[in-house]
């Protein structure tokens, strides 16, 4: 539990290793807070689960994180987890403020100059409704392509630890993203799933025309700056910048990558 005397951490969640992207960022803006990363790694990839089922497992992961670490905010970096159940989480635990990682559509439609926007996401995030009426508010004007993949959250982690991955096998997966439609192409793809922007290079590697590869890891660390509390004279604890797998057993890459992000696994 946290010391009284000490500011209390900043709690970040993901399903497996992508949202080490948002931790990074984070880091930069709040330099005097400690971090736990927690990667439900045991449940991971979550574009295989039932809603249901996976909603309740994110919940009661929950019940046990804050009752464990009492952080100052949760940050879900997560599209999956935080578009099904977000809203489920500020109800079960009115007192813990959430910030959660939703589809960058209102800022892609604003970027847009060919109207043509692609969003590449995971199957449950292309699926939810919540993605549907973030299309709906933001981007009426333009035409969005939604592009649920199947393997490149897998791939992603892969390719974080270390591990090769076929230039065939990632186009495979990015290709339905680029569009050619009355004379205009795709110009901006959102990256939502934390777990994308580490294989960005090779995504513009491979893309068949340069388009803007939409990040949201920057304005989610924004955001959870706000709603942090500066404190004036604190300086940063020892006690935390820790890693937590569900599964108990993260393996030597695993490892080896959180420490390279300055966490103790």
């Amino acid at each position: 539990m946290t010391q009284t005397n000490e500011l209390k951490p900043v709690l970040m969640f993901d399903s497996g290793i992508g949202g080490l992207t948002v931790l990074r960022e984070a880091r930069v803006l709040m330099p005097e807070r400690g971090f736990i990363y927690v990667a439900d790694d045991a449940g991971f990839p979550y574009g295989d689960w039932e809603e249901a089922a996976l909603k309740e497992r994110v919940i009661a992961l929950f019940a046990k994180l804050l009752q464990e670490y009492d952080p100052e905010v949760c940050v879900i970096s997560c599209n999956t987890a935080f578009t099904l159940a977000g809203a489920d989480l500020r109800s079960t635990f009115p007192n813990m403020t959430f910030v959660g990682t939703v589809p960058a559509i209102k800022p892609a439609a604003e970027r847009t100059r060919s109207g043509l926007v692609s969003v590449l996401a995971t199957p449950g995030t292309v699926k939810r409704a919540y993605t549907r009426d973030l299309i709906q508010s933001f981007a009426t004007q333009c035409h969005v392509r939604l592009v649920g993949s199947q393997n490149l959250a897998r791939m992603a982690e892969a390719y974080i630890r270390g591990e090769t991955i076929s230039d065939e096998a990632v186009m495979a997966e990015i290709a339905p993203c680029f569009v050619e439609k009355d004379g205009g192409k795709t110009d901006i793809v959102v990256l939502a799933c934390t777990h994308y922007p580490f294989m960005a290079n090779v995504f513009r590697r491979l893309s068949p025309w340069p388009v803007d590869w939409l990040d949201p890891a920057e304005a989610i660390a924004r955001q959870a700056r706000r709603k942090v509390p500066l404190v004036d004279g604190a300086e940063h604890p020892d006690s935390y910048d820790f890693a937590v797998f569900t599964s108990g057993n993260p393996d030597f890459a695993t490892r080896r990558l959180m420490q390279g992000f300055g966490l103790k696994a």
